[in-house]
């Protein structure tokens, strides 16, 4: 048993590593359909848009400008959570692009969530490779054990 997970710490591990582009590629898509498909509702991915602006200050996915591109900035312009002061932002000043880049984050969040992703990613393997080292203990005392229980039967006999 300890086995089977060591491997499969060790191919998810092995994984990730080889498809990291492919991540991020998928990761730049995805935040690109949740901006399309933005709306005010509870939605999830709406709610993961704006936690992600808010967390990172940040503003759409290159930058503030990819917003003019959906449905949402024709009816009510730039999110809220792109502002740098909550305050400080009227609903009209969001509409006007001219205006908003004073108002708003111009950095775009694909590059803050990718280069954060990266800075974590050394201690996301530092833990693993912890974890599977104790796992390889475990195993390795394992496998001791049952050679000394098998060889005292035989001794007993």
């Amino acid at each position: 048993l300890l086995s089977l997970i060591f491997l499969i710490v060790l191919v998810a591990a092995i994984v990730g590593f080889v498809f990291r582009h492919e991540i991020k590629t998928n990761f730049e898509s995805n935040l690109n359909l949740a901006l399309e498909d933005y709306n005010m509702t509870a939605d999830p991915h709406s709610e993961a848009v704006d936690t992600i602006q808010r967390t990172l200050h940040c503003c759409g996915v290159q930058n503030y400008s990819d917003w003019e591109r959906t449905e949402y900035f024709s009816q009510r312009g730039i999110p809220r959570s792109c502002c740098k002061n909550q305050n400080d932002c009227s609903e009209e000043d969001l509409k006007d692009p001219n205006k908003a880049k004073l108002k708003v984050f111009v950095d775009g969040c694909f590059f803050l969530v990718t280069s954060t992703m990266e800075s974590k990613m050394s201690v996301v393997a530092g833990i693993s490779f912890g974890v599977a080292c104790f796992q390889l203990i475990g195993i390795i005392l394992s496998c001791c054990l049952s050679r000394y229980i098998t060889n005292n039967q035989y001794e007993m006999v």
